[in-house]
């Protein structure tokens, strides 16, 4: 009988560490972006041929019929600026 009042006490205690570890997970920001690194993958071959395209585009153009792409962010795909 005394052996089940210790395990209960061991299975708390490491149900409290657990606990503890997902907030300090939350508070470190590990769940804010779940969505954009799931779908990044898809995209990371047309941002590189873009960025090729735009290099080769940009050399030949003049100043002012330059196409601008700026990326936000490391997470978010190239916007085009008008």
């Amino acid at each position: 009988m005394e052996v089940i009042f210790v395990l209960i006490l061991i299975s708390l205690a490491v149900a409290a560490g657990f606990l503890m570890a997902y907030f300090w997970a939350m508070r470190a920001g590990q769940y804010d972006d779940d969505y954009t690194p799931a779908v990044r993958m898809l995209f990371d071959d047309e941002l590189i041929e873009k960025r090729g395209e735009a290099s080769s585009d940009s050399a030949s153009a003049p100043e002012g019929e330059r196409e601008k792409t700026a990326t936000v962010s490391v997470n978010e795909h190239p916007q085009r600026i008008s």
